[in-house]
């Protein structure tokens, strides 16, 4: 048996990692710790596990629960949670999400963690916080879109809420996990505890909202939808061309200067409707229309040369198959091949990171459920025979 632990590199590889995390924000958390080389245990229930659309082999999940070993456990049985227990006892994090009452009750409360490993760091994911009066509320990323605001500033003005096109809040949340777990592990290095760090879905996207949630914090301004234009950065948006669309971003002085001086309009720079950012703002939907007039009779790929090479930011928009063909993106790798045991070669989404010393080593898929079971059992020290002693008692 090929011992996985040996093939672990980079920054993380002395940390171990209990994943006990389901759905998409958790797993999102301990996929950042596992890519950078933690040894993350992603422990399943050996009975049902909830895999996310496309079943174990599709590519959201390979995607989603790479780099990682997996044993499987029956947490409900008094073995099994003995095996979980001295996991405890030898790794540096767990992370899950469950609701605070089951979480008590399989004893991964922080409480009961701490008290078998001090220097425990307890990551946890909920939908609105682990107290207050939603705390027991099921979380879903569509849900906390909604109550975050973000639906309210996104789509066409007029047209009602619209949620984003990818799990924001989940991927948000489990990100801003990550951050907390390797804070609360640089902290450990001076106290030589761990403690228990946690973010909700609800928090994560709320503060992704960013400058929108500020306008409301500090100004006491709602921002409304603004369509595909920037809600303050006139004009910034969408514009048609001769062959589809592209995205034009300016802003005042010499950026908005040069794009003038390249749609041929320097009369727009004394125009009294497009004078001031103020102007542009106010009558946006007739600058927008303007715009439009010349950039339709052009190619995409003319106008991203031509306003790119005369500094103004303008770019293709894409569908997936002509982001990953772009060749800026080849050149940052973000299609990465890794080896699957079944699968073979697969192509996954790499890591946004780069590092000018340490590589990055995105190197298998998500492993089967269970697949290193009797690897990490030995590693706890138990023989083949209590391994199948396990076995018969449905612990594992």
């Amino acid at each position: 048996m090929t011992d996985t632990r040996s093939r672990r590199t980079g920054p993380l590889a002395r940390f171990k990692v209990l994943d006990l995390t389901r759905a998409r924000a958790g797993p999102t958390a301990a996929r950042q710790l596992a890519d950078w080389g933690a040894d993350v245990i992603k422990i399943e229930d050996s009975g049902t596990v909830e895999i996310l659309g496309g079943g174990r082999h599709g590519s959201d999940f390979q995607n989603l629960q790479r780099n990682r070993r997996s044993i499987t456990l029956n947490l409900k049985t008094e073995e099994g949670r003995a095996v979980l227990h001295k996991l405890v006892k030898v790794s540096d994090v767990v992370v899950e999400n469950y609701r605070p009452d089951v979480k008590k009750r399989l004893g991964l409360d922080y409480e009961t963690l701490r008290s078998i490993n001090k220097r425990i760091v307890l990551g946890s994911i909920s939908g609105f916080g682990q107290s207050g009066p939603y705390a027991n509320r099921p979380g879903y990323d569509q849900i906390a879109q909604g109550m975050s605001g973000l639906m309210s500033v996104t789509g066409i003005p007029g047209q009602g809420p619209v949620r984003a096109g990818i799990a924001v809040a989940d991927s948000s949340a489990g990100i801003y996990l990550s951050f907390g777990i390797l804070a609360a592990l640089l902290e450990r290095e001076t106290s030589g505890e761990g403690q228990w760090v946690h973010t909700s879905l609800l928090q994560a996207l709320l503060a992704l909202c960013d400058f929108q949630a500020a306008r409301w914090t500090m100004d006491r301004k709602i921002a409304p939808q603004a369509g595909n234009d920037h809600p303050t950065g006139i004009p910034t948006g969408v514009f048609v061309t001769s062959d589809g669309h592209i995205n034009i971003a300016t802003s005042p002085g010499a950026i908005w200067e040069r794009f003038c001086a390249i749609m041929g309009r320097e009369d727009w720079k004394s125009d009294p409707l497009f004078k001031t950012p103020a102007d542009r703002s106010k009558n946006r939907v007739e600058m927008n229309a303007q715009i439009n007039a010349i950039t339709k009779a052009k190619t995409s790929q003319h106008w991203v040369d031509a306003l790119n090479k005369g500094g103004v930011p303008c770019g293709h928009i894409y569908s997936m198959d002509q982001v990953f063909a772009d060749e800026q993106v080849i050149h940052n790798r973000m299609e990465v091949p890794v080896q699957h045991k079944k699968l073979g070669e697969i192509h996954l989404v790499n890591q946004p990171i780069g590092m000018s010393r340490t590589a990055l080593d995105t190197h298998h898929g998500a492993p089967e459920a269970g697949e290193h079971t009797d690897e990490i059992l030995a590693e706890l020290g138990y023989d083949s025979a209590a391994i199948a002693d396990l076995r018969t008692r449905k612990a594992v």
